[in-house]
Order: structure tokens, then C-alpha cells, then sequence
């Protein structure tokens, strides 16, 4: 996963336009408002989405509280476009009782780079969903690291992804993630190596706060704190 190679967000064998009726079958709306109320975002909150993608979970969060800065990272041209079009949409619309507020701003750029794409020691929050499962594990490492770096001291970390699928069934479903994504980069994961990465990139209180059972395995989210 470098500037010139990464997993697009709906896998290896499928367009970005079928990206969000994939991600629905994970019971999105549930772990996304789980991710919102593990955020938390206030006014002048900074909140990095890493690997937005099409944008659902910044357009989510710049909708809770509209004066929090939201910025969305991804790499690709493609679905940032789409998330332009999305958030686009959500402010014809208006906003939660009026309040004032714009959209989130979209940026170019890798995971690994967050800190450089947005500034190191920046963001109060930073946040990321379904994106590490797809990563190689030295790009896992890369990515956390980067995190970190981007978050001001006591900033807070929330990740929603694929965690360890403890069941029969979990493990079953998640072969089709695994079909999409290849074993190589998702089977860390499902043994759950998420937990450790995390606390050897440096963050503390490391937890897995929630479990959501799905179509294509279980999801987990994890939150921990920038010392």
C-alpha cells in the first residue's frame, strides 16, 4: 500500500459506486453512531478521518457538531468525490436544528502520511473505519504511528474495523471480506491483533469498547488516548 498501490475501499474486484450497498451489510448505521458517540466531537474540535472513503462517517460527525473542523483523508481521487457529492447533498438539506455549520474538508493522501496531509500534533480526535483490515501489517504499524502523530498530546483515538471473529459463524462470514481484501492482509486481524498494534504505536488505555456481529463478521472498536 504505497502512493501508487492501495486497496480500493470496496475491495480488489468491485467499483467505488458499490461501496456503500457493500458497507451496508455491516450494519452501518449502528457501529458508525457507536463511533459518533465515542467521539464525542465539541466546537473547535479537530476530528481526522483516515481512509474516509465515500465520506459517510465525516459527514456523520460534521452533522453532530457542525463547528467541529472535519477532516477526511483518503487516497482515492475516486471516492473523495463521491464524499464531496454526499456531504454536498447532506447541506442542501440543512443541518440539525439550524445549526451553522459547512462540510468537512476532503484531502489527498495515505494513511501513513496523515500527519504531513494535515499537520503533526493537530487533531483532538482522530478516527478511521473498515481501513486496517486492508493493510499488510507494516503498513498497519505505519498507519497507527502516523495517527499518533497527528494527535495533540491526550488526543483520543477510534477505530472501527474488523477485530478478532471469535465464532464459527464471525469467522465464517468474514471469508467474504477476506475474498475482497485477501487473507494475507485481513487474517491479523481476525486473530486479533488490532489491540497490541495500537498500544506498540504508543497510545495508552487501549480497549475494545464494542462488538457488532455482522453479515461479513464481527466488528470491533477500539479507543485509546495519546499519552
Amino acid at each position: 500500500m504505497t502512493e501508487r498501490s492501495f486497496t480500493p475501499a470496496a475491495g480488489r474486484f468491485a467499483p467505488v459506486r458499490l461501496y456503500d450497498p457493500v458497507v451496508a451489510l455491516t450494519r452501518e448505521r449502528l457501529w458508525r453512531s457507536l463511533v459518533a458517540m465515542h467521539v464525542a466531537p465539541r466546537p473547535e474540535d479537530v476530528v481526522v478521518d483516515v481512509g474516509c472513503g465515500t465520506g459517510s462517517l465525516a459527514v456523520l460527525l460534521n452533522r453532530v457538531e457542525p463547528r467541529a473542523t472535519v477532516i477526511g483523508v483518503d487516497p482515492d481521487p475516486e471516492a473523495l468525490a463521491v464524499a464531496r457529492r454526499k456531504a454536498a447533498a447532506v447541506l442542501a438539506g440543512g443541518t440539525p436544528g439550524g445549526t451553522p455549520g459547512g462540510t468537512p474538508e476532503w484531502r489527498i493522501g495515505m494513511g501513513d502520511d496523515v500527519a504531513a496531509v494535515v499537520g503533526a500534533g493537530t487533531a483532538d480526535t482522530v478516527v478511521s473505519s473498515l481501513v486496517l483490515h486492508q493493510c499488510p501489517v507494516p503498513m498497519k504499524r505505519a498507519v497507527l504511528a502516523a495517527m499518533h502523530e497527528t494527535l495533540r498530546p491526550g488526543g483520543k483515538l477510534v477505530i472501527a474495523d474488523y477485530g478478532k471473529q471469535r465464532t464459527a459463524a464471525m469467522r465464517l462470514a468474514f471469508r467474504f471480506v477476506q475474498l475482497a481484501d485477501g487473507k494475507a492482509d485481513t487474517q491479523p486481524n481476525a486473530d486479533g491483533i488490532l489491540p497490541r498494534l495500537i498500544a506498540e504505536a504508543g497510545f495508552e488505555n487501549v480497549r475494545e469498547s464494542e462488538t457488532v456481529a455482522t453479515l461479513t463478521g464481527s466488528l470491533s472498536l477500539y479507543v485509546a488516548r495519546r499519552p
